[in-house]
């Protein structure tokens, strides 16, 4: 009987301490230790995205890679040291990430407001919320509360941020290795809907590929030669590329999605009918975007007295 008792003790003691590890992460987190931060960061974005409106689209983009490697832990920011060389050179980061200089910016002035308080992967977390806001999009309370990883993974980054080139299967699986279902990845590859990309990335498939619109494929190949302009852009979404809406659905119906891996998703196969969906039913796209974002940030984070609240997002303290 005792041992039955100790074994139920511990039982409940293992829930417990499952459920204080899940709730950790609070939307109410910075309310007293810094209450100005999320207005801070709010304003830093508004205003670099009012710039340059794709700064909007790359802030989301760096929140979504630093996620899919070792958590959101901010360890996407962090540069090359003689201990680690860091994931800036990813093959899906270098030469196309961006956005570093506008965190920078966010972070000294979050430091101005309260001092070693806020973790760069938080705000990365809020600036990706505020930037999918600021292009019109739907918002959402985002969680917070995590700490900042003292290294970085190029391995992990370059094995587990999805590709491009990939097929629905590869998609599938590069997002269930993170918890996420087939569904999220479909919802947040709507994140596709802003952003641009360059010809390197999508010139196989508008010169090798059939599923595709002609006068799409025509309009892209004046812009991305078969050979050199590498860098040449092109938006993910040609119909509203700065409009944060549910057009990305209605181009991948159209077969006019811009990667390989965009056209995936409506390609004869079992995402079909949750493109359709989402592509007559916008209100439905943004609310699941929504929660799916809250889900993705939750991704293995860093909390407690793990890692760190660093002062310089590029490196450790």
């Amino acid at each position: 009987m005792a041992t039955f008792t100790n074994s139920l003790a511990f039982f409940f003691f293992f829930l417990a301490a499952v459920s204080m590890a899940s709730a950790q992460l609070s939307s109410t987190f910075y309310d007293k230790s810094c209450p100005k931060a999320l207005s801070t960061i709010q304003t830093a974005v508004k205003a670099a995205v009012k710039k340059e409106a794709r700064m909007g689209a790359s802030l989301l983009r760096l929140h979504f890679h630093d996620c899919f490697v070792n958590g959101c832990d901010g360890s996407i920011l962090l540069d090359d040291t003689s201990n680690f060389t860091g994931e800036k050179t990813a093959g899906a980061n270098q030469n196309s990430i961006r956005g570093y200089d506008v965190i920078d910016n966010i972070k000294t002035q979050v430091e101005s407001v309260c001092k070693q308080t806020v973790s760069c992967a938080d705000i990365l977390a809020v600036a990706a919320r505020d930037s999918v806001v600021a292009l019109g999009g739907p918002s959402w309370r985002v969680q917070l509360g995590r700490r900042d990883a003292r290294t970085a993974s190029l391995s992990a980054a370059n094995s587990d941020i999805p590709l491009p080139t990939f097929d629905l299967s590869n998609l599938t699986s590069a997002f269930s290795k993170k918890g996420l279902s087939t569904t999220d990845m479909v919802t947040l590859s709507g994140a596709h809907t802003i952003g641009q990309a360059r010809c390197t990335s999508f010139r196989n498939r508008i010169y090798n590929e059939n599923n595709i619109d002609s006068s799409f494929k025509t309009s892209l190949q004046s812009n991305c030669p078969s050979s050199g302009s590498d860098n040449n852009l092109s938006p993910l979404d040609a119909s509203t590329p700065t409009t944060f809406d549910n057009s990305y659905y209605k181009n991948l119906v159209n077969q006019k999605g811009l990667l390989h891996s965009d056209q995936q998703l409506f390609n004869n196969g079992s995402t079909d009918s949750q493109v359709k969906t989402y592509s007559s039913n916008a209100s439905k796209f943004t609310s699941a975007f929504a929660s799916a974002m809250v889900k993705m940030g939750n991704i293995s984070p860093l909390t407690g007295s793990n890692g760190e609240i660093r002062t310089n997002c590029r490196k450790i303290n």
